[in-house]
């Protein structure tokens, strides 16, 4: 299957081969695909390997067969953007949930437009954390597992601000005592769902909550990003 001028992200990328490429892009289409670089390690190569950077806008032109995609042409499809510190940090941070949480060539044209409107948020660096908060919202609704932040999962009544509640993950926020282990308000769950963003201490317990559902989903495993921003964060 031949694809022309797809709308499309770099992801990750590693050495394939002598003088090739694997990138895992993702594309408004077709979702994320693996894609064959063949030749761009060479010196003198035609389509040369700083124009896969991540974080770029792109148009590609692909051949589609079975699992990988081979790379025909890439040029520009917008200015590009540049993430650096934090921001830098926050970016391969999206990369890695989106390459660990989205199975290939599954059309998540909303999940393509979230990341590119995240992308545009995190390079102007204000509240980073917020904006991780609601991709991984969106992310996770996206692929089949959105989150409930509006009622309470037994009675199936609205939540309530000032109440507390635990977050079970297959099931949804059970009412609980205000001292009880991860233990979350009510209003930081509502201005969640809300797209509001909550208090320093709600995005706290927003951080701890999506970690565990993420962690879930991973089937207990731990994204090597959150490793490198603890890193980063202990530096300080």
């Amino acid at each position: 299957m031949l694809i022309s001028q797809q709308s499309a992200y770099v992801l990750h990328s590693r050495p394939y081969r002598e003088t090739s490429l694997l990138l895992e892009c993702l594309t408004r289409d077709h979702g994320r695909l693996g894609v064959v670089a063949r030749g761009v390690r060479r010196e003198r190569a035609r389509l040369q390997r700083a124009q896969l950077e991540p974080f770029q806008p792109m148009a590609l032109d692909l051949l589609v067969r079975g699992e990988l995609a081979t790379l025909r042409g890439a040029e520009p499809a917008g200015r590009p953007l540049r993430l650096v510190g934090d921001a830098g940090l926050a970016g391969l941070y999206l990369n890695e949930l989106v390459v660990r949480l989205t199975g290939r060539q599954d059309p998540q044209p909303e999940l393509f437009d979230a990341y590119a409107c995240t992308l545009a948020r995190l390079a102007v660096p204000d509240a980073l954390a917020w904006q991780l908060r609601r991709f991984e919202r969106d992310l996770l609704g996206a692929i089949g597992y959105a989150l409930q932040l509006e009622y309470e999962a037994d009675s199936g009544e609205p939540l309530v601000a000032e109440g507390w509640y635990h977050y079970q993950v297959e099931h949804g926020p059970v009412a609980c005592a205000a001292g009880a282990t991860r233990a979350l308000r009510g209003a930081h769950l509502l201005a969640l769902a809300a797209d509001r963003c909550p208090d320093a201490a709600g995005l706290a317990a927003l951080r701890r909550l999506m970690r565990e559902v993420i962690r879930f989903h991973l089937g207990g495993g731990e994204l090597h990003a959150w490793r490198v921003l603890a890193a980063a964060m202990s530096r300080r």
